[in-house]
């Protein structure tokens, strides 16, 4: 029996060519290519929760200065800081829900803190009056811009990511080479259309006695006796 002939440098050159699409096509290099993306922009998130969280002690301060008797609502928004800046959160936790939604919902907590806060300052015209207090209160709107931004373009790359892992025929590598998990979106918060409200625990004043008013309307027989 004749020995088979080697295959021809062209066919060699051939398969060399096919064997990279072939990965390619199996999500060999595209999971790993939508997971780096979409960690990159959790980087841009958590370094925008970070610079809100460094304003805040300041903002505090420059609060407290000029509105001490606010002391309830100071504290409320400094025990938050320290539950947002607490949870250490990786990117291997970006696809387990549970600990993705307890750093939500801390996060959650400091910007309903920093809602009542500012509706509170409205009350202080000589704060707002002040440079310190102006500029912090820029700085903190600007992050929280930055912030919600860098949600919406994470969010995007996990949708992106969650799609690739789990369409054919990517999903074969995302299985069996990668193991990829979905990973875990920021959702919106309940109530998160409506604006904050302050409780300070005081009961709505009763409306006032209305000492003027008029005797009820006598009847003809009444007006005869």
């Amino acid at each position: 029996m004749a020995p088979r002939p080697a295959p021809s440098t062209l066919t060699r050159a051939f398969l060399a060519l096919l064997v990279p699409f072939a990965l390619a096509a199996c999500g060999i290099n595209s999971v790993p290519t939508a997971e780096e993306n979409a960690k990159a922009k959790w980087a841009d998130v958590e370094s925008n929760y970070q610079r809100r969280a460094d304003l805040v002690p300041n903002l505090v301060s420059t609060v407290k200065a000029a509105a001490a008797s606010e002391s309830q609502i100071l504290t409320a928004v400094t025990q938050a800081r320290a539950a947002a800046t607490s949870i250490n959160i990786t990117t291997d936790d970006l696809s387990n829900p549970e600990t993705f939604e307890k750093y939500q919902g801390a996060q959650n907590q400091l910007t309903q803190a920093l809602g009542q806060l500012r509706t509170v300052v409205e009350s202080y015209p000589q704060l707002k009056s002040q440079e310190n207090f102006t500029t912090l209160m820029d700085q903190l709107e600007g992050t929280e811009n930055q912030i919600n931004v860098a949600r919406m373009r994470y969010n995007e790359a996990v949708q992106s990511y969650n799609t690739t892992i789990r369409t054919f025929p990517d999903m074969i590598g995302a299985k069996l080479v990668h193991g990829a998990k979905p990973m875990v979106p920021f959702k919106a918060e309940a109530g998160a259309a409506s604006a904050p409200k302050v409780d300070f625990g005081t009961a709505p004043a009763a409306p006032p006695a209305n000492d003027n008013k008029p005797a009820p309307a006598q009847t003809p027989a009444a007006a005869a006796n």
